[in-house]
């Protein structure tokens, strides 16, 4: 497992991140303290988790498991979600940060967090106060580093300009969603983040699963327990049949090279340049072994172009589309 500095922070973390949205949920606590152990005897040093991950139930194991080695372990935790019935038990109001931050501490039984997501982005709050609690909070020693998850690229560079003008704490990473079915980072996001020197961490990089091929050519594998039927979520962000014709192509292209889809899926979110540590997540250590191999995954410029031929490029971020690459410009 190498090793990559994270942006500017000087932080040296694995190449790739173990969430653990499954602990406390999908994982119970004997499977969740497997696979962490998984995790540690392959190198991984990174782990992410968030307050909304099983209502806090992810904080909490998390936290006995990297009670004796808390040092070694880089750890996040994210805000944004609605945690009580309170109306002011969500979003990134100033109030709301400051006590969820000291729950999450709480529950991971440790003294700060080494990244600090915002989770979504709030419209009802001013980006100056989000951006000014967030300081405090570094300020107070309880947050090492402010992080952002699924904001837009123009509100993450305007938070950077807010909070280069008010000499605040700025972003140092950013969690986009990021896989070959889902490209839109590509546009602005991950030009940004090596711009401005962030580092990035995506999430799903297998498309939710899709790009396992488990969901065969239509999703429609594995009926009511089907991730893409019971959750709407899911289904919306990965129910259109162009998805399911990447996934397919992808497989058979997996198969021909003789590697295990998961593990070329996540190695190709890797190898873009921009990209600090894809994560992965897992139900059982079982699950977790081929990711866990995709850094024996060496690809060239030339194996990445060849996968990423096997999706529709993003659009470019203005209308100027004679200017895709390899149309030339004018």
């Amino acid at each position: 497992m190498e090793l990559r500095t994270l942006g500017r922070t000087g932080i040296q973390v694995s190449q790739l991140c173990f969430g653990t949205m499954s602990f406390g949920g999908d994982a119970d606590e004997p499977t969740s303290a497997a696979m962490y152990k998984r995790c540690r005897e392959s190198g991984i040093n990174f782990f992410d988790t968030a307050n909304a991950y099983s209502k806090g139930r992810s904080e909490e194991i998390l936290g006995k498991l990297i009670a004796h080695e808390r040092d070694e372990i880089v750890l996040t935790s994210k805000v944004w979600n609605k945690m009580a019935d309170d109306p002011n038990a969500r979003g990134l109001s100033r109030r709301h940060i400051m006590l969820a931050c000291e729950a999450s501490l709480k529950r991971l039984k440790t003294d700060r967090l080494d990244l600090y997501f915002c989770h979504h982005f709030d419209a009802l709050t001013p980006m100056d106060v989000t951006l000014r609690a967030l300081d405090d909070l570094v300020r107070a020693g309880k947050v090492l580093h402010p992080a952002v998850s699924n904001w837009s690229a123009w509100q993450i560079a305007k938070a950077l300009g807010i909070s280069a003008k008010d000499s605040l704490a700025r972003f140092e990473c950013i969690q986009p969603m990021y896989s070959l079915v889902k490209r839109q980072a590509e546009v602005e996001i991950l030009p940004l983040a090596q711009s401005e020197q962030v580092g990035v961490i995506p999430y799903s990089p297998l498309g939710g699963g899709v790009l396992t091929g488990k969901y065969g050519a239509k999703g429609d594998a594995g009926g009511a327990a089907n991730r893409l039927v019971a959750n709407k979520m899911y289904t919306k962000r990965y129910g259109e049949q162009v998805i399911f014709d990447v996934a397919q192509a992808f497989v058979a292209h997996a198969k021909e090279h003789g590697v295990h889809p998961v593990s070329l899926g996540v190695a190709w979110v890797g190898s873009h340049p921009a990209v600090t540590a894809p994560i992965v997540g897992a139900r059982n250590v079982e699950q977790l072994e081929p990711a866990l191999k995709s850094v024996e995954v060496k690809l060239t410029p030339e194996d990445r172009e060849a996968i990423s031929g096997l999706s529709p490029a993003p659009g470019i971020a203005t209308d100027r589309t004679e200017e895709r690459p390899g149309l030339g410009k004018s």
